[in-house]
């Protein structure tokens, strides 16, 4: 996996209330993919930061800069779907 690319503090921030508020998001990937889980909290591991989540199948973590797009599931949620990434940046 390439180095870690932090994200912008003002899109850190809607990852920090989809935790707070326990969202459940959908997650779009840079590979693609897409997920369902609820957002639990986020976490430093050296240099690179994490989300985890809870889903159907039990707990992840998806490294933050592999994050293309969350959208909340829940209603009413205080944010809509929010871009973190943009495709080209993917592996």
């Amino acid at each position: 996996m390439k180095a870690y690319q932090p994200l912008s503090c003002d899109l850190y921030d809607y990852l920090e209330i989809a935790c707070l508020y326990g969202y459940r998001l959908q997650l779009e990937l840079l590979d693609g993919s897409t997920l369902k889980a609820r957002a639990q909290t986020t976490r430093t591991s050296n240099t690179d930061e994490w989300l985890v989540l809870q889903s159907d199948s039990g707990p992840l973590e998806i490294r933050l800069d592999q994050l293309l797009a969350i959208t909340p599931l829940d209603k009413p949620a205080r944010f809509g779907r929010i871009e973190l990434a943009r495709r080209h940046r993917s592996n």
